[in-house]
Order: C-alpha cells, then sequence, then structure tokens
C-alpha cells in the first residue's frame, strides 16, 4: 500500500474496502458489502474533494451476479429499442459493456436503466455506442486487452505506484526542464522528441519516415535516451510519421505505458499492421513483428479530451482537440508543482473542416509553446475552403456529366473522410445523383470504420448525422467497399460515371496506381489529387506534366498515355500559414517562448522569423540532435 492510498482508507468506514488498486492515476476501491456499494452515502465524493484524485468504487467479484444471469436481466432492463450488439463481462474489474446502438435509450432518463442494473447485478455498466460499420481492428483490439485483462491489471497498477510512490531520481532542490529533438526538427517526418526533469523522462511521439531510406527513424541512439529508464511515451496522433516507431521500442523491452486518446490506438494500430504488410510485400524485413503491436495495445491508456491525468510523479498531461484528424491532440504538459506548462501542438487544423472541430487554443496555464510548420512558409497560403470545396464539386459534377470516372488517391486517414463527408453533402444538396456509385479501396474503409466508433471526436454536423442512421455519411446505400482485384476490374470496366477513392494518395502503389493504369488513357475521366506529392512518386510526376508512363508486366513493359484530365486540390488536415499565425495570436494564455517543428527547413525559419517579428515572442526552429532547456 503506497501513502495516498493508506489516508484514503483511514478515512472511510472499517471493514468496507476489501482491495485498493490503481489504474494508472486513478484509483480504485473495491467492496465486497453490497450496501456500501449501492450506497456509500457520499463517503467517496469526500475522500475525492479532499485528496483531488479520481477515485472509483467498485463491487468486489465475488459479489457480482454470474454472467449468465446478469446478461438476461441487462436484456430486461435495456429494451429492444436501443439494440443491444453485445455483452461483454470484464471480471477482473467488476465492469460489463453493453455495445448498443442507441445509448441514450439504453442508459434511460437521468441514468435510471444503469441504477437497476448495478441494483440487480452488482456489475458495472458501461454503455457504448455499436460503429455503424463493423471494424476487426477495434474488435482485436478489445480481444487482446480482454484476453491480457489480469496482465493488464498489474501493469496498470504498476503505473500508478510509479505516479504517486516512484520518486526514483529527484536530487534536493534541483529542478529543470530539459527538451531533446530527436527527429521532427526542420524536417517533416520521424518527430520525436525527450523531455527530461530530474525525475521523469517522456518521449512525445516516435514516428518515422519510410519514403526517407538515409533518414527514416528518430535518433534513438543518443547518450541522453536510455529505454530502459523512459517513463511514458505520449502520442500526439496516429499518422506514421508521429507513431510508427513505438513498436520498435516493445521490441527492445520498453514495457511502460502510451498515452494517446481511443481513436489514436485503433488507427495507429491499423497503419503499424500495414505497414508490416507493405514490408513483407517489398521483400523486406519487417522492423517489428504483430507480437510487439499487441504489447503495445496492451500497455496502451486512452484519454478523452480535457481528462487531466498524471503520468510520472511531477508530470500531468491534458489532451485538448487538435482538429488534424480523428483523435488528434495537442499535448498540454503541467510539469512539476507549477514549475513550467509547456503545449506540443503535434500537427494542428486551426480551421473549420467539413468533419472536425477546430484546434483548441484554451489552456490553464502556458509558457512554452511547441507547434507544427508543414505549410508555415510565406507561399503557404490555402484556398477558401467553401472555394476548395466547390472547386471540387465542380469538377466532379462536369466528369459525371460527361459519363466519366472521377479517380481520388487518397491518405488512408484524415483526408478520405473529408472527402466522403463533401460528397455526401453535394448530394444532400442535389448537385449529383445520390445513385452515383462512391467505391472505395484500400485502408479507406477499415478507417472510415473506426470514425463510426467515435461519433464523439467529430464535429456536431457530422456527430448528429451518425447519430440518424439514414442521414449517416459512412454508411450511404451508393457507398460501396472494393475488397479484391477482382472487385477493382469490376468497377474499371462497369459502364457509367462513378467515383474512386482509393489508396495510396501519393500513388507510390497500392490499388489508386491499378486504376490509373486503366484510367489514364479516357479524356473523358478525371483525376484529381487532395494531398502532398513528394518528388519521386508517380503522383509528382503526374502533377508535373509527364504524359507517358511505363509500368512492368512481368517480363514486359506497358506504356502508359497520360488522357485523362489531372487536377489538384489541397485538402488538409494542417494549417496554412494564416492559420498558424491566428493559433498563436489566439492562445490564452500567450506563451513567452515558441518553438518550431515539423516542416521544411526554410518554413521552420521562416515561421520563426515571422512569429517573433508580429509578436516579439522568444522564437526557436532547433536542429535535430540539438536540446534546450525550457526552464
Amino acid at each position: 500500500m503506497t501513502e495516498i492510498i493508506d489516508e484514503i482508507l483511514k478515512q472511510l468506514p472499517d471493514n468496507k474496502i476489501s482491495d485498493a488498486v490503481f489504474e494508472g492515476a486513478n484509483i480504485v476501491l473495491y467492496t465486497k458489502n453490497k450496501e456500501f456499494f449501492l450506497d456509500d452515502r457520499g463517503t467517496v465524493r469526500e475522500v475525492v474533494n479532499q485528496i483531488k484524485k479520481r477515485i472509483e468504487l467498485r463491487p468486489d467479484s465475488e459479489i457480482c451476479l454470474d454472467q449468465e444471469e446478469a446478461g438476461k436481466i441487462i436484456r430486461q432492463v435495456v429494451t429492444e429499442e436501443a439494440g443491444i450488439d453485445e455483452i461483454i463481462f470484464d471480471q477482473q474489474r467488476s465492469i460489463v459493456i453493453i455495445d448498443v446502438q442507441k445509448p441514450g435509450i439504453a442508459i434511460g432518463k437521468q441514468g435510471e436503466n444503469l441504477q437497476e442494473i448495478r441494483k440487480r447485478t452488482f456489475w458495472v455498466p458501461q454503455i457504448r455506442r455499436s460503429p455503424a460499420i463493423k471494424s476487426p481492428i477495434i474488435e482485436n483490439i478489445q480481444a487482446v486487452l480482454y484476453q491480457n485483462n489480469d496482465y493488464r491489471r498489474k501493469f496498470l497498477h504498476k503505473t500508478g505506484l510509479r505516479i504517486y510512490n516512484g520518486w526514483l531520481r529527484r536530487a534536493k532542490k534541483e529542478e529543470w526542464v530539459r527538451l531533446s529533438f530527436l527527429g521532427g526538427a526542420r524536417q517533416v517526418g520521424r518527430s520525436c522528441f525527450l523531455l527530461q526533469t530530474p525525475e521523469s523522462r517522456v518521449l512525445l511521439d516516435c514516428g518515422m519516415d519510410p519514403s526517407n531510406d538515409e533518414e527514416a527513424y528518430p535518433y534513438l541512439e543518443v547518450p541522453e535516451f536510455n529505454i530502459k529508464e523512459l517513463d511514458a511515451v505520449i502520442l500526439s496522433h496516429s499518422h506514421m510519421d508521429h507513431s510508427g516507431l513505438i513498436p520498435y521500442l516493445f521490441k527492445f523491452g520498453y514495457r511502460g505505458p502510451v498515452y494517446c486518446t481511443a481513436p489514436s490506438r485503433d488507427i495507429m494500430s491499423l497503419l503499424q499492421l500495414d505497414f508490416i504488410k507493405i514490408q513483407k510485400n517489398e521483400g523486406k524485413e519487417p522492423l517489428y513483428s504483430t507480437e510487439d503491436i499487441k504489447e503495445m495495445v496492451k500497455h496502451t491508456i486512452t484519454l478523452d479530451y480535457e481528462e487531466v491525468t498524471d503520468v510520472t510523479p511531477d508530470i500531468r498531461i491534458t489532451m485538448y482537440n487538435a482538429g488534424h484528424m480523428l483523435g488528434s491532440s495537442l499535448v498540454h504538459i503541467h510539469i512539476g508543482n507549477g514549475l513550467h506548462n509547456f503545449v506540443y501542438t503535434g500537427d494542428l487544423k486551426y480551421g473549420k473542416t467539413n468533419m472536425l472541430s477546430i484546434a483548441s487554443t484554451n489552456f490553464p496555464r502556458l509558457e512554452t509553446l511547441m507547434i507544427e510548420s508543414t505549410y508555415g512558409g510565406k507561399e503557404n497560403v490555402m484556398p477558401n475552403p467553401k472555394e476548395a470545396d466547390d472547386q471540387l464539386a465542380e469538377h466532379i459534377i462536369d466528369t459525371i456529366k460527361k459519363k466519366g470516372k472521377v479517380l481520388m488517391p487518397v491518405l488512408g486517414s484524415g483526408r478520405a473522410q473529408e472527402i466522403i463527408v463533401l460528397l455526401d453533402k453535394i448530394m444532400r444538396e442535389k448537385k449529383i445523383s445520390d445513385k452515383i456509385p462512391v467505391y472505395i479501396d484500400g485502408l479507406v474503409w477499415d478507417i472510415t470504420a473506426i470514425h463510426t466508433a467515435y461519433p464523439e471526436y467529430l464535429n456536431s454536423t457530422v456527430r448528429q448525422l451518425i447519430f440518424h442512421k439514414d442521414s449517416n455519411p459512412f454508411i450511404r446505400e451508393n457507398m460501396k467497399r472494393v475488397g479484391s482485384a477482382k472487385e477493382r476490374k469490376e468497377v474499371i470496366e462497369e459502364k457509367g460515371s462513378c467515383v474512386i477513392l482509393a489508396t495510396s494518395g501519393m500513388m507510390n502503389g497500392g490499388p489508386s496506381v491499378e486504376y490509373f493504369k486503366k484510367l489514364a488513357e479516357n479524356p473523358k475521366n478525371l483525376l484529381i489529387f487532395t494531398c502532398y506529392q513528394p518528388v519521386g512518386t508517380l503522383g509528382n510526376r503526374i502533377k508535373n506534366g509527364e504524359q507517358e508512363f511505363g509500368f512492368q508486366q512481368g517480363q514486359k513493359v506497358e506504356t502508359i498515355q497520360l488522357k485523362m484530365q489531372v487536377e489538384k486540390l489541397e485538402i488538409t488536415g494542417h494549417s496554412d500559414r494564416r492559420e498558424l499565425m491566428s493559433f498563436i495570436q489566439h492562445c490564452n494564455p500567450r506563451p513567452k517562448k515558441i518553438i518550431v517543428v515539423h516542416g521544411e527547413s526554410s518554413r521552420c525559419l521562416d515561421l520563426a522569423r515571422s512569429i517573433h517579428n508580429s509578436t516579439r515572442i522568444e522564437t526557436i526552429a532547433p536542429r535535430n540532435l540539438e536540446a534546450i532547456r525550457l526552464k
């Protein structure tokens, strides 16, 4: 028992608590007393008010009703109208998870159904919305967690011990904060930053850049990084340039927590599994295995936006909406007892989009801000979003009138779903027929399924559409999944117009290239680029005006003449130059220092210079392998 648990137990009635454990920074009390579980007379709330930590009272598994009997009672209490899909019992934690189609009905007026379940079964019910599209990755992740629930309970308790009783290194009167740049400084890709205090070692993101053979991975061999001393990994969002190397840490023995939102956990797992598949297809030895990804999942602690949690004895974090993609976060880090407050933006979007809310700008305290600069150069001013949407709609409408096919190479996560929502909007406004098929090929479908599981992370407009099944933009009748080469061939040979969303967005492989080969020579068809096309990719060559392309087909080279129309529209989850400057101006409180990262060198330097000139805030654009003292 640690001191904090001893203090809690002193303030509760004798012989009421059978066990007290940590679940990360949260404290869980178990009781075998049925009356105390149903009514503790406010004693637990009084303790919470005193110690200012989250405490939950649960029944000891000994008093929980048999699972079969409990299941029958739950189905009696929660009516058929709620649409129960599955009931999952977590015996280790005395929790029953009820997946339903209509959570509001399942919960009942003022939570009356939940109270009834507690009273009759002595299980703690949790209502979860069933995704509109079945998601195999979410099911697999839940299976890993349930299969390892005994291990996970011990892991979460160990994490709590480190937080509350784990002062390992602290020297007397020594206070400092140091930040080392292991990747993502004056470059896009392999974001990785090591935050150190006398007590803590925390990694902010751990990504890769698969397109760069020479500088693909962060500098984890630096003297200050020791995986055995690493306390926590904090992930801003799931894109591979931020999350791609996390399983590699587990391959080499890391067994500490990874903090992120639930959508970030699910999407990064999917992208990492796809990365293994791609490496195998290219004849390469995968950097890590599926077992390493499972270890990562077992050690991931998910947080909601604005949920405060301690991660070490002197570091507390809160995640806020970053507006970049589903589950993306600005990470607010409170260090020491008010010693320093630091915000890391990850990638952010400070502007309205079709799918997500604008990035947050209000924080409890803020001294240092570390901001991305992907589109931070003076020339990086995007068109008005409404104008871009109207232009995209116009191109699609014109092509459909000509009976052509529209091919849109997309990134699997974020932008693809933005386009789906936009297409839904165009169809609801009757600008094109809602009978026009929209085909989805590649990872897009799986990541779209994850979007339907977490509507609370989407903006209010899309959220309300999802809550009404008939209006859900992700499950329209004309939206169809392409799951094989045979189905892909049928789409290509199908008469009439259609819209095709296919990965990869940069056309450096995947279904988008296969569609291009068959559609390129028909002038009625349209190719729309919606994302950045790096040098060396097929997409970049097309964008720069090449007209003839050779593709290896067995022993022969097939030559394709480009006759289809090509358009480029930037639909980005990043803020452009104006939005980045506006974000800084709206930050409350105003930061005293700004660090500019995650951009080409010229853009980092240009943005840093402009911020300083306009605000007189101390600004720096560090290089990789540099370290700076924040406090």
